[in-house]
């Protein structure tokens, strides 16, 4: 019996083994329907090409790439990066790992022309719901939307996965429709500059910024200031928008 236990166990060990090697080779990549669909990496798990600190050049020491993730290990020396490029019209794709307590965000349609990236760009919110201070939960729009209540619970939907294990987030933003997803739950949707978002913009504190959400393009942002957090597997579809 304890021969048959060992033998048991050992093949057990030895299938985790290949399903973590097969999951790391998948990192960071595209498959051939991906690219075929318009899919892009934003992070290629190996450097920073592609990714800056906000106003400034290069990335802070804050910030590390191991193993196969774009790290802000330290939010004291990070500060908030953005891509290189701009984007107006997308589907984002990305796996998240919070750190316990920990808070951080992706923020879109940045611009250099506020001080910081939340002064422009609205932001998705990233957090260990269980531990982190800030009452705006993680997948919220901050400030602006937030989830339905779910009856099971009596509080607002929360898919996410304790702080340390990878979440998956979708994040699709276009005229027509945004819509915030964690873990394949879709959460709510909104329309930019709808009568219904501009109230709730007014009503909130980014009213009193004069640039917030007002640009249709602009750099994708990761914040890392809040706490320490990880990314991999960042995606992006951009998607044609007919005049």
């Amino acid at each position: 019996m304890k021969d048959i236990r060992r033998l048991v166990f050992a093949l057990a060990c030895l299938v985790a083994l290949r399903f973590a090697a097969a999951e790391e080779a998948n990192l960071n990549t595209l498959t051939a329907a991906e690219k075929a669909a318009g899919w892009r990496l934003l992070f290629n798990g190996t450097n920073f090409d592609g990714w800056h600190n906000f106003k400034r050049a290069g990335i802070r020491p804050g910030w590390q790439v191991k193993d196969g993730a774009l790290i802000c290990a330290d939010p004291h020396n990070a500060g908030d990066i953005v891509t290189t490029d701009q984007f107006d019209w997308f589907e984002l794709d990305l796996d998240y790992n919070i750190s316990p307590g920990g808070n951080s965000g992706i923020m879109y349609h940045v611009t250099d022309a506020g001080d910081t990236v939340w002064q422009t760009g609205p932001e998705f919110q990233l957090e260990d719901n269980a531990k982190a201070a800030d009452p705006q939960r993680c997948g919220w729009l901050y400030a602006l939307y937030r989830p339905p209540m779910d009856p099971k619970t009596g509080r607002p939907l929360d898919a996410t996965k304790p702080a340390g294990q990878w979440n998956h987030v979708r994040l699709l933003v276009t005229p027509q429709k945004c819509v915030h997803e964690i873990n394949g739950v879709k959460y709510f949707e909104y329309v930019l500059g709808s009568d219904d978002f501009k109230a709730r913009v007014a009503r909130s504190k980014f009213g009193k910024m004069p640039f917030f959400a007002k640009f249709t393009r602009g750099f994708i942002a990761l914040q890392g200031d809040h706490g320490a957090v990880s990314f991999r597997n960042i995606k992006l579809r951009p998607i044609k928008v007919k005049e």
